[in-house]
């Protein structure tokens, strides 16, 4: 069974009920004592909960008739004065509260309405201040609470106004709050005076839950935002500046960089002993500075200021400039009058349309490298402390990278003045073959690599061609080049084969690596290292070669084809292997060398790097007749500006001596035909126009063959070379190699090879397959013709 349904007591019986009062209508609406008679009114319940129940605040006590019948009835309730004073109290409280929160400063507070109007703001805050204008000071605090109703577009500028309206509106559509987002607040008419607020915004909602507008509050975070954009800045410049070692580049980064976040025009100046990797010293009075790097914002450079590449010199104010940090100079103008006849100044100080000027050296380690020259032109900020003290740790740390480029280029200058001096020269010139090379160094940061070529005047009017490649880069690599270029010179005087001669240089590069492993840390540092020896013979036309890890050279016909020689490389110098091979190439009269490094160039499409340099060089001979030029061109069109790797490239022109300079004889071994050999030789030398020389030669010849025949047996060839000098050789069957002595005074014999040496200019001897060949030169006389 429900229960029964609670009903209201009725009037007659309310004063029955428990916890019901009735209602007096007294004269201040509601009861004002309690009566220990009967109560009259009408019945007011008792609340339900909440702060009326607590306003009601009934109690029991009894009541009752004559006869002490007892009833419960309430003492007090509703007690409309008491709850009018506690809304009041209230009232007060929160307005209290409304008015401290906008009459503080720091905070800025502001009601917007749904127009995204500003209503009610705290203008005392930096941020508000122009809607106080026309509004008078009614307290005299300087904060009228209420402004007339203003759009942000009326007191902010309009960049910034559009972005606060756009996040205002966001919040007032989805009901989500904002808090702490970085806004630019730049007053209205002051773009210039940057100013950076952390925004917080709150929708305002009736008791409905609509929308009534937005509450936003800033805190002023400029000096904040300044010192985050700042660490921003110089961590910006440090991954930005210094991407290379190149002193050029480093100057155009740093200028680069400055524009156009900070400065409109900039300017980079070095000293010239900077340019060229040296230590500057002391900067005196007329110090030469050539302006580098240079960037504008707008437009190209001023034709008003120094350009780059043009250097001045400095005078007593900007060696004072110099020594100082950052020199500010905020108003132009007052300069431009000062300097108007002074055009070194004009041209370093006074761009066309710039209003504030910054000089900023370049100190690093102690060392003052150059100076930055910053512009302002108006419509931006002239330059403040902060911003030179900005400056002053960008410049800072851009100094710290031109000096590391500076050492790099001192060093680099070091390594290639070393490699050059350890290079023959670009042309040579004997009578065996005319010779171009050139070396391209890598451009970079690892510093030249170890490619070299030599060209070698040997005995007999022939001629070596050399070319290598050293392991590593920089100092030791060059080190290393000047070890081998040395080691290939001296072997080459012993007139040994190529592929012997390869041989020796094999087992040194072998000992050396052991010397480095103990002295030097790391071993092998020539260890792998390429050689090709070539030796040209102008009288047979035969080029011998043999070759140690480096690819064999390009041969150029007469009519201009080009192809490599089939010359199998051996093992890199200083790598254990199987004996290298020589390889004989007979050249066509008219025929070309090109012998380069490894570092060909790469493959495009159906072409081979093989095939390109082959069609560079052909293409290079056939429109040039200067072996120079066609170096020249062929590099040009092969090799890049800044290569990755050194590149040499050595061509020879060979040339073949006249039959009629040559003249050889064959004798058996009879000592008789000593006197034969003397009278063919003078008969020769009489033809050449060289009667000079006939009385020493045939005392050479003389004394060559009769050693010969006396210790070798026969047969015995003697053979004439007229060529820059008279050469006469004697070769024999065996490999006995002569020494001189100096015989005493009661020696029969031993003074033939003394005579020999006081007679001739060079002589010596070497090893051929079937035996060898003592050889002598002497000079030609004067105005003789040569070949």
């Amino acid at each position: 069974m429900n229960p029964p349904e609670p009903r209201s007591p009725s009037p007659e019986h309310a004063a029955e009920t428990p916890g019901v009062a009735r209602s007096a209508d007294g004269p201040e609406g509601g009861i004002s004592r309690d009566s220990d008679d009967e109560p009259g009114g009408h019945p007011v319940p008792a609340p339900a909960s909440g702060d009326d129940r607590r306003l009601w605040g009934g109690e029991e006590r009894p009541c009752g008739d004559d006869d002490g019948d007892r009833r419960r009835r309430p003492r007090r309730v509703a007690d409309r004065r008491a709850a009018e004073r506690d809304r009041q109290e209230r009232l007060l409280e929160e307005d209290a509260l409304v008015r401290a929160l906008f009459s503080q400063s720091r905070v800025g507070l502001a009601v917007h309405d749904a127009l995204l109007r500003v209503t009610r703001t705290n203008l005392g805050h930096d941020c508000f201040r122009p809607l106080a204008v026309g509004r008078g000071d009614p307290d005299g605090s300087g904060r009228v609470a209420r402004p007339v109703p203003r759009h942000p577009e009326s007191f902010l500028e309009a960049e910034d106004a559009a972005r606060l309206v756009a996040t205002l509106s966001r919040v007032a559509e989805t009901g989500e709050p904002v808090m702490g987002v970085p806004h630019r607040a730049r007053c209205l008419g002051r773009p210039d005076d940057d100013r950076v607020v952390s925004l917080s915004a709150l929708p305002l909602l009736d008791a409905d839950g609509a929308g009534r507008g937005v509450l936003t509050s800033v805190i002023d975070i400029t000096d904040e935002h300044r010192d985050r954009e700042r660490l921003a800045m110089v961590s910006e410049a440090a991954k930005r500046i210094g991407t290379s070692l190149d002193l050029t580049r480093c100057a155009e980064e740093l200028a680069d960089f400055l524009v156009p976040e900070f400065a409109d025009l900039a300017a980079v100046d070095f000293t010239e002993v900077v340019l060229v990797g040296e230590e500057p010293g002391d900067i005196a009075r007329g110090a030469p500075f050539t302006r580098v790097g240079v960037a504008a914002a707008e437009g190209e450079w001023p034709a008003e200021l120094y350009q780059p590449g043009e250097t001045a010199l400095t005078r007593t104010l900007e060696t004072e400039y110099l020594r100082e940090p950052a020199v500010q100079v905020p108003d132009l103008d007052e300069m431009r009058d000062a300097w108007s006849d002074d055009d070194h100044r004009r041209r370093l100080f006074l761009a066309e349309g710039a209003v504030s000027y910054m000089w900023v050296p370049l100190h690093a380690r102690g060392l003052v490298l150059g100076s930055a020259h910053l512009w302002r032109r108006k419509g931006s900020a002239p330059f403040d402390r902060r911003d030179a003290d900005l400056a002053e740790e960008v410049v800072s740390r851009a100094a710290l990278a031109v000096d590391n480029a500076r050492r790099y280029t001192q060093e680099r200058r070091t390594a290639e003045a070393l490699r050059r001096s350890l290079l023959p020269p670009s042309l040579v010139e004997v009578s065996a073959a005319e010779a171009a090379g050139s070396c391209l160094p890598a451009a970079t940061t690892a510093g030249v690599g170890g490619t070299w070529f030599d060209v070698i005047p040997l005995s007999s009017a022939r001629v070596a061609f050399v070319v290598g490649d050293s392991v590593g880069h920089g100092l030791e690599a060059t080190a290393a080049t000047g070890r081998l270029r040395t080691a290939v010179q001296t072997l080459s005087d012993l007139d040994l084969p190529p592929d012997e001669l390869l041989a020796h240089l094999d087992d040194l590069v072998e000992r050396l690596s052991a010397d480095d492993a103990t002295t030097c840390g790391p071993a092998g540092r020539i260890r792998g290292s390429t050689c090709l020896y070539a030796v040209y013979d102008p009288v047979t036309g035969h080029c011998t070669m043999a070759s140690a890890g480096h690819p064999p050279p390009a041969v150029i016909s007469p009519d201009g084809d080009c192809a490599l020689a089939t010359c199998e490389p051996g093992p890199p110098l200083g790598e254990a292997g199987e004996p290298l091979e020589p390889f004989e190439l007979a050249l066509e009269p008219g025929s070309r060398l090109a012998f380069y490094s490894g570092n060909l160039p790469p493959a495009r499409e159906d072409h081979s790097p093989a095939s390109r340099l082959c069609d560079a060089l052909g293409e290079a001979a056939r429109t040039h007749s200067s072996p120079a030029d066609v170096v020249r061109e062929t590099l040009s069109s092969l090799v890049p500006k800044a290569p990755d790797a050194d590149t040499t490239l050595l061509l020879a022109w060979p040339r073949r001596l006249p039959a009629d300079h040559t003249a050889e004889w064959r004798f058996p071994a009879d000592p008789a035909i000593v006197g034969q050999a003397r009278e063919v030789v003078a008969a020769q030398l009489a033809s050449w126009g060289l009667d000079d020389l006939v009385f020493t030669t045939e005392l050479i010849a003389s004394e060559l063959v009769t050693n010969a025949i006396r210790y070798a047996g026969g047969p015995v060839t003697l053979r004439l070379i007229k060529d820059e000098t008279l050469i006469c050789e004697v070769s024999d069957p065996t490999q006995t190699h002569p020494h001189l002595r100096r015989a005493r005074p009661t020696d029969e014999g031993g003074r033939g090879l003394f005579l020999i040496h006081q007679l001739t200019e060079r002589w010596g001897s070497r090893y051929t397959p079937c035996g060898k060949t003592i050889w002598t030169g002497q000079r030609l006389p004067d105005g003789t013709e040569e070949p």
